[in-house]
């Protein structure tokens, strides 16, 4: 009896949000369409199954993709339009990179390297590659990319403290990886997905074009470097760890070995390496996308001859279920801002905010609130897309400046609760090796501790540079 009360919320919580999704697409409200009140419906059953876990996030997934074409609610371009997003091709070629740092020794060799300035104290490795992290996010405009690179080191150096796979210290820099490769990057203009959204929107729709530097001295005090201390405090709280001793000594020169054949194959990864980091971090100069790059390292990485990655290690690398859970993540943002489903909800969500010039405080907790509510139901590249065109609006009924009320959506998708909402972060853990659960630990208390305190604290920021 015990066990099935600690079972029946997420079914009882499924067969509810069945339930309301029937009632919408039987009789939606007056504000939505029949096919829109059906579509948001599936939608809201599809954020169930990922938010509960109750079946694999795949096959939430292909029940998404399954639900919307049968009954013609949507196009086959837009309910797959995930899998022709350059972000899903880079998942792939970021499975292959990651496999030719990791195979090759490449990741332990780096390790080794980092070990003497990192393993000083579990506290000290969290805080060293949450920096690192950090420092890559203003010269790599890509969160997958980062994780890509850092991830393979990070578990070299999780083997090397003594940390086993499933071990609380493994998963404790698993997930600050996971999210030091995303989070503190929302306050870095070209380093995320959705600030290059924001940024293109901005300038497209309203014609607002958004400074770097502006935007940086508004965000990356709190959101960034806060945030991350946070992260950091969080985690060795969740999962604390202690290194074990052959951490803190010096390298065994044996196991440091490596016979040539290995020594030139770590060469050539590293070179494809250094070559790939230059053209993602000169995106701006050659034009040539993130994704595509990375596809081209992949390529390299796997000819026979050439690259490390044999078939049956791409095989292994390349997780399908999970690029199935990410392409429906991303198409989800797309039938819903392609159903029209976006804008309503925005001009709900604007109808019924407190909004009134001259109440700062309460105009920006509401704005970043709309925000993160739409970050939940289109994934967080979504946002811009979706409040950018309601701009105007929100800030003749708040009293803000434009580009003010643009620059709220940032606190919207750098606020997280649920993993499906960055992919990038799913991805992480993937290559990790370690659950996704473990994630969830840590960003739901990160999301209520950035809403209760982060945010109040950041206003007071703005507040002191004139932004309100």
């Amino acid at each position: 009896m015990k066990s099935a009360v600690q079972i029946a919320p997420k079914p009882l919580f499924l067969g509810a949000m069945i339930a309301f999704a029937v009632w919408l697409g039987w009789a939606p409200p007056q504000a939505l369409s029949l096919e829109q009140g059906r579509i948001l419906g599936i939608v809201l059953v599809t954020l169930t199954l990922w938010s509960t876990a109750l079946v694999p996030g795949y096959l939430a997934s292909l029940i998404f993709f399954t639900a919307l074409l049968m009954p013609g609610l949507a196009t086959p371009a837009v309910v797959f339009s995930g899998f022709t997003s350059t972000a899903s091709w880079l998942i792939i070629s970021g499975f292959v990179i990651g496999e030719a740092i990791s195979g090759s020794g490449l990741a332990a060799r780096l390790a080794r390297g980092m070990a003497p300035a990192l393993t000083g104290s579990y506290a000290r490795l969290l805080s060293g590659l949450m920096l690192l992290a950090m420092a890559l996010g203003f010269v790599m405009p890509s969160s997958m990319g980062r994780a890509v690179v850092l991830v393979p080191i990070g578990m070299a150096l999780a083997d090397r403290a003594g940390f086993a796979r499933g071990s609380r210290g493994r998963i404790g820099i698993a997930v600050v990886l996971a999210t030091g490769c995303n989070l503190p990057s929302c306050a870095i203009l070209p380093s995320n997905l959705p600030n290059m959204v924001l940024t293109g929107a901005a300038d497209t729709i309203l014609g607002v074009q958004l400074g770097y530097f502006e935007y940086l001295a508004l965000h990356y005090p709190v959101l960034g470097l806060v945030k991350a201390a946070l992260i950091v405090a969080l985690t060795l709280r969740l999962f604390p760890a202690t290194a074990s001793a052959p951490a803190l000594a010096p390298a065994d020169e044996a196991s440091a070995g490596a016979t040539p054949t290995e020594t030139r194959a770590q060469i050539r990864v590293a070179l494809v390496l250094l070559v790939t980091l230059a053209l993602w971090m000169t995106d701006r100069l050659h034009g040539i996308n993130a994704a595509w790059v990375g596809m081209g390292a992949a390529i390299l990485l796997l000819l026979p001859g050439v690259g490390v990655v044999a078939p049956p290690a791409f095989r292994q690398a390349v997780d399908f279920g999970m690029l199935l859970f990410v392409a429906g993540a991303l198409a989800l943002g797309a039938v819903v801002q392609g159903s029209g489903l976006g804008a309503v909800v925005g001009a709900a969500l604007q109808s019924v905010l407190p909004l009134e010039p001259g109440q700062d405080f309460l105009n920006y907790m509401s704005l970043a609130g709309m925000a993160i509510l739409t970050a939940m139901l289109t994934t967080n590249p979504g946002v811009p897309a979706v409040l950018t065109p309601l701009a105007p609006d929100l800030a003749q009924a708040s009293g803000f400046g434009i580009e003010a009320v643009l620059m709220t959506q940032v606190l919207g998708f750098s606020t997280l609760f649920f993993a499906y909402q960055v992919a990038p972060l799913v991805v992480a853990m993937q290559l990790s090796g370690e659950r996704l659960s473990h994630l969830a630990r840590l960003i739901l208390p990160l999301g209520l501790i950035t809403v209760v305190i982060l945010l109040p604290l950041d206003f007071l920021w703005w507040r002191l540079l004139g932004w309100l």
